[in-house]
């Protein structure tokens, strides 16, 4: 069994974005030496900075970190040895304290590490106000607002690591308070997911 970071943690996630795209424009096996280079350059960043690998799936990493400002230094570090690539990659990082069973993490924690990092687009980093408030305030942050994350009750605060310029989030602003935004909420014929 391996040996996880316990106490508090700072998850980080990765996807590529448009992988099935690249995979259509650059065939089966260029994606596969595409992609090798990409988990060679996020492996590399991540056990510099101290991470720790929890999975992968597909294209995804799944990483814990015992330092914020380490998981943030990895996840630009990473950004920046991706930059030149053809492969773009959506990072997001949450802080938390989850439960260690059976050698894996379980709790909101994880799954809200999880919702951050798919709000992102190829190239961009996201972290939570939990992360944020356990960073240097000389890093460049940019305070995206508050949004709503798929299955969560209450609106989170996310910031951009960098002063890149993106799309706005995959997922909705805190425009209803107190109430999901009617797309969100679902209904008897078409169910949330």
């Amino acid at each position: 069994m391996r040996d996880l970071p316990s106490g508090t943690v700072t998850f980080l996630f990765t996807d590529i974005e448009g992988s099935t795209l690249l995979l259509r424009e650059l065939g089966e096996e260029a994606y596969i030496t595409a992609l090798a280079e990409h988990r060679g350059i996020l492996r590399e960043a991540f056990t510099r900075r101290g991470g720790v690998e929890v999975g992968t799936k597909g294209d995804e990493f799944f990483v814990v970190f015992r330092s914020a400002a380490q998981a943030v230094a990895a996840a630009a570090e990473a950004q920046e040895a991706l930059r030149p690539g053809r492969i773009w990659v959506r990072m997001g990082l949450h802080t938390g304290e989850p439960y260690i069973s059976e050698g894996d993490y379980v709790g909101l924690d994880v799954h809200k590490a999880a919702r951050i990092a798919a709000t992102g687009h190829g190239g961009q980093v996201v972290i939570s106000a939990e992360t944020q408030v356990l960073l240097d305030d000389d890093l460049p942050l940019l305070d995206l607002g508050q949004y709503r994350l798929k299955d969560f009750d209450e609106p989170v605060r996310l910031f951009q690591v960098g002063d890149g310029r993106f799309p706005p989030l995959r997922t909705f602003p805190t425009l209803y308070p107190g109430r999901r935004p009617p797309s969100q909420a679902g209904s008897a014929r078409f169910p949330r997911s």
